[in-house]
């Protein structure tokens, strides 16, 4: 069974899915997410949807698990590179990923995972 790669960048993870999505893959890819979480102590899961064309609600749905799972677990999700078509879709099927933060392309993805994960100032805000 082919595998998702889970890369580990600092405190935090990336995943690139490159290839189609189907239900198998994508439980896979939740079940080995979470054990990296858990062995890195990853305080953040970048997940790069940009080779993806269609998100059907089972996808959608697992990404929205994924990042309330990880949050349990401690870590920020932050989803990149969704097409607007992906977006339109997910709207469509009223799936909201509620805790999903989102960004364009994976540099901003990672600023938000970076800015979100500094400890607060003294006036309780984040260091930028």
């Amino acid at each position: 069974m082919e595998r998702i790669p889970i890369l580990r960048m600092g405190s935090f993870l990336l995943v690139t899915i490159q290839v189609d999505m189907h239900d198998r893959l994508a439980l896979a890819l939740q079940d080995d997410l979470m054990g990296r979480i858990r062995e890195t102590r990853a305080r953040g899961v970048l997940i790069d949807i940009s080779a993806l064309d269609v998100v059907d609600s089972f996808i959608g749905r697992m990404i929205g698990n994924i990042a309330a799972m990880a949050r349990v677990l401690d870590a920020d999700t932050v989803v990149t590179g969704m097409r607007p078509a992906v977006a339109i879709t997910l709207v469509e099927l009223g799936l909201s990923l509620p805790g999903v933060r989102t960004a364009l392309d994976v540099e901003r993805g990672m600023k938000l995972l970076t800015d979100g994960t500094q400890p607060p100032d003294q006036r309780g805000r984040r260091a930028r």
